[in-house]
């Protein structure tokens, strides 16, 4: 029974840390669509931290329109956290 509980806790944490790096990137592609101030500290905090999450998928695109490469490659990094990070925590429930 305690390894269960271990392991329900494992996963909830891997959905969580998932869901909040989405949340993240997230955040980073409605502030760059409605163009924050990037002087600003927190979006720069968030910039950052949504630039190094994605960082495999920055500039993976090629579109003419910037707000389109930036959806496009923060959007898909975010999805892929997501899709990883909930199948991960859902075979780990399932054990």
């Amino acid at each position: 029974m305690t390894s269960h509980r271990g392991t329900t806790q494992a996963a909830r944490v891997i959905a969580v840390a998932a869901d909040i790096a989405a949340g993240l990137i997230g955040l980073w592609i409605l502030m760059y669509l409605l163009e924050a101030n990037r002087a600003n500290a927190l979006v720069s905090f968030v910039q950052d931290a949504a630039r190094w999450l994605a960082a495999w998928s920055h500039d993976l695109f090629t579109f003419d329109d910037a707000w389109a490469r930036v959806v496009a490659g923060y959007g898909l990094a975010a999805v892929v956290y997501l899709a990883v990070g909930h199948t991960v925590a859902g075979r780990l429930r399932s054990r």
